[in-house]
Formats: structure tokens, C-alpha cells, sequence
């Protein structure tokens, strides 16, 4: 029964899973399926990781901070008494001692807690920079499915061109039958036939190395039969709201905590201690006997020396926001520049699209009409095709616009970070 059951749920899986692998497939979900495999995206966790490791290690800041020293010396001199007196021996030149010190942080003037906002401000930042290197993945995709949409009307189109030349064969072998033409007016005609199917083998094996790409990305298979849905025609946004600006932002708020915890270091730091150790002389200098000692109290600490480099560190400081700035600055101007080419190439497309359906119409007329002439022997076989290639190149050209026209907009829609 377990065997069965289990049988029965390999079954059920491997249905759904060949329903999920043959579903269609839309622009919006190859991008999320691309963003979800690749490898980069990984790298999320591992920073959000890091971060917490780093918190973590500054929140121990607040526990006790224990050292242990040992420490030996020979000096050239002792403190001596001039009287001799009974009982006190003058002190050894060799003195050893063996201490551990236990400091408590009372007031560190807010070190520690800026010190975790800049963690989270860098943190902030790393993650914003790779959601502007995963936004990327969007271009790419973009380019592989449109070209399988691409190829898949062309293969579509190659089909209908080769009955088209079927169908002139058929009348031509008519009149050949009947002895009114050549055969080699038939070889033509089949020729031509051959070289369309040559062209369907060179369009499918374009589409499955697009297919195996966009497979790939996304790690499901994109065979022969998986069909892609057209995306529908959009109207492109021109306000700029690339993940890359708001990495800039991140990047200057987090100058804005660097130049807090340089006030911080100008703050005196209070805080207790506790020392003890063994060793000798011990705190009474008139023994010269090994023995234990201890001392505690509370200690204010200030360095002056933050204030020698202060000013270099806040011009630092200044010139990293500028730079920031400026980086800013020609990503916007490299982004306004591609947008411009791109809402070219978009009017292009639509301007020839909007003439394409007036060729198709009067190339079908030229063409239908060349069919009755050539089952009329008014012309040959070779004019005939003249004129169905014709036809066809018109219904390629509309093919490409309308693909090329569809890819602009994205594209456009891509670089403005609005898909």
C-alpha cells in the first residue's frame, strides 16, 4: 500500500511538473524566474548575514572587556629607603607580575550605537547596489524572448510562403501535365521550395539557441512547443527610477553616519575598571615578596588626537559625497543618452508599421494576380516567384517592425527602471 501510494505521488508530481513546464510563458515571469536563479541573488543573503555577524560582534561591546598581561623587566635602579630599618628588604631589579584587567563601558558617548547604524547604512547600500546589478538580468531577458517571438512569426511566415510556392506548383504541374509548359519551369519552383525549407531549419536552430539561453536563465525548458506570450504594447514612463539612483542615496546617507561617528570621537568615554594580579613588588613598594594585589575604581579617557585630523577627514568626507555626485551624474546622463536612441528607434518602428499594412495589401493584389497569370502562361515561374517573395519580404518586414517596435518600448521601459 505505501509502495502505491508513493507511486501514485511520483505520478501526480511529474504531471504537474510537465504542466508547469509546458504552461506559457510571459515577459513578467521569465524575469522573476531569471532574478530568482541567478547565482548573484545568492549574494543577498550573504550580505544580510555579514550584518548581523558585524551587529552582533558591536553589541558585545557593552559586555565586559577582559585582557590578561604577564610582563618581566630589569631596570637599572630601585626605589631605596637611605635608613635601613628592620624587617624591609631593599626591592629586587628584576620585577615580574601577572595581571588580568576587567573594564566596563558606562558611557562611550554613542560610539557603539553609531557604529551599528553605519553597519546597516553599508549594509543598505550593498543590498541596493545588487538590486541595480539583478535589474540588468532584465535587458537580456528582454532580448531573448523577444527574438523567440521573432523567430517564431518568421517560422510561422516561411510556412506560408512555401504555400504559396505549393500552390504555383500545382498549377504549373497542371500545364506541364497538359504539355502547355516546361518541366523545368517546375524545377523552379521546386528549387525554391527546397531553399524555404533549408531557411525553416536555420530559423529553428536560431530559436533553440535563443530557447537554451532564455532556458537557462530562468532553469526550465523552453522547447519547440513552449509558447511565449506577446506582451501587450505599453506606453513607456520617462521618470528615471533606476535601482542605481537609489544606491547613490544609500551611499550618501551613509557618508552622513561616517561623519557622526567622527563627532563621537571627539566625546570623552567613561567607564570602570577592575585589575588584578600576582607578582612582585605588589602596590606595597617596601615588599619585595611575591603576592596578590588588586585596584578599582572609574576612569574618564579623551584623546586630543582626533583633533589633529579632523579636517582632512571631513574634506575626505566632502569629496566622497562629490564623487558620489558625479557618478550620479554621467549614470543619468548615459541613461538620458540611451533613452533618446531608443525613443528613435520606437517612433521608427512605428512610423514603418504604419505603412506596412498598405504594402501587404497591394503585394497580395500583385501576387494573386500573378497566380492567374502564370496558370495562364502568361508569365513564368520564375516571375512568379519574383512577385511571391516580394509578398512575403512585406509580411517579414511588418514581422520584424512590429517585434523591433514591441522591444523599443520595453527597452525603453527597461533603461527608465519602470518594468
Amino acid at each position: 500500500m505505501k509502495k502505491l501510494l508513493l507511486s501514485i505521488l511520483w505520478l501526480l508530481s511529474a504531471i504537474l511538473c510537465r504542466a508547469q513546464n509546458s504552461a506559457p510563458l510571459s515577459l513578467e515571469i521569465c524575469h522573476a524566474k531569471a532574478k530568482q536563479n541567478y547565482p548573484l541573488t545568492r549574494q543577498r543573503e550573504l550580505i544580510s548575514r555579514s550584518t548581523d555577524y558585524n551587529i552582533a560582534n558591536l553589541q558585545k561591546g557593552y559586555l565586559p572587556q577582559f585582557t590578561l598581561n604577564a610582563q618581566a623587566t630589569y631596570q637599572s635602579d630601585v626605589t631605596q629607603i637611605p635608613v635601613q630599618l628592620p624587617g624591609i628588604t631593599p626591592l629586587s631589579k628584576d620585577q615580574y607580575k601577572v595581571y588580568g584587567e576587567l573594564n566596563q563601558v558606562i558611557y562611550d558617548g554613542g560610539a557603539i550605537k553609531q557604529q551599528k547604524s553605519y553597519q546597516r547604512a553599508n549594509d543598505a547600500v550593498q543590498q541596493q547596489q545588487l538590486d541595480a546589478e539583478l535589474y540588468k538580468l532584465k535587458d537580456r531577458i528582454n532580448h531573448l524572448f523577444f527574438g523567440i517571438l521573432l523567430l517564431d512569426q518568421q517560422l510561422k511566415q516561411n510556412d506560408l510562403f512555401a504555400d504559396d510556392i505549393l500552390l504555383g506548383l500545382k498549377k504549373m504541374q497542371a500545364a506541364i501535365d497538359n504539355g502547355a509548359a516546361l518541366k523545368s519551369t517546375g524545377d523552379v519552383l521546386r528549387a525554391e521550395l527546397l531553399r524555404t525549407g533549408q531557411h525553416t531549419i536555420e530559423l529553428r536552430a536560431a530559436r533553440k539557441a535563443y530557447a537554451d539561453m532564455l532556458s537557462y536563465f530562468i532553469a526550465e525548458p523552453v522547447g519547440e512547443n513552449r509558447k511565449l506570450i506577446t506582451p501587450a504594447p505599453v506606453v513607456p514612463v520617462m521618470e528615471n527610477n533606476r535601482p542605481e539612483l537609489s544606491a547613490y542615496i544609500e551611499q550618501k546617507k551613509a557618508l552622513d553616519v561616517q561623519l557622526k561617528l567622527l563627532n563621537n570621537k571627539k566625546i570623552p568615554k567613561l567607564g570602570l575598571f577592575l585589575q588584578g594580579g600576582y607578582g612582585r613588588p605588589t602596590l606595597n613598594m617596601l615588599s619585595n615578596q611575591f603576592d596578590t594585589y588588586y585596584t578599582g575604581g572609574i576612569k574618564l579617557s579623551w584623546s586630543p588626537s582626533v583633533l589633529y585630523t579632523e579636517k582632512n577627514d571631513r574634506a575626505l568626507i566632502g569629496i566622497s559625497r562629490s564623487n558620489i555626485d558625479l557618478q550620479r551624474d554621467l549614470f543619468i546622463f548615459n541613461t538620458n543618452l540611451t533613452i533618446k536612441q531608443q525613443e528613435a528607434d520606437r517612433q521608427k518602428f512605428s512610423g514603418l508599421l504604419a505603412t506596412d499594412a498598405e504594402i501587404i495589401a497591394l503585394r497580395d493584389k500583385v501576387k494573386t494576380a500573378s497566380l492567374a497569370q502564370l496558370e495562364n502562361g502568361v508569365i513564368n515561374s520564375s516571375d512568379y516567384l519574383g512577385e511571391v517573395n516580394a509578398a512575403d519580404q512585406a509580411y517579414q518586414n511588418r514581422i520584424v517592425h512590429e517585434i523591433q517596435n514591441l522591444l523599443a518600448q520595453y527597452n525603453e521601459q527597461t533603461t527608465t527602471g519602470n518594468l
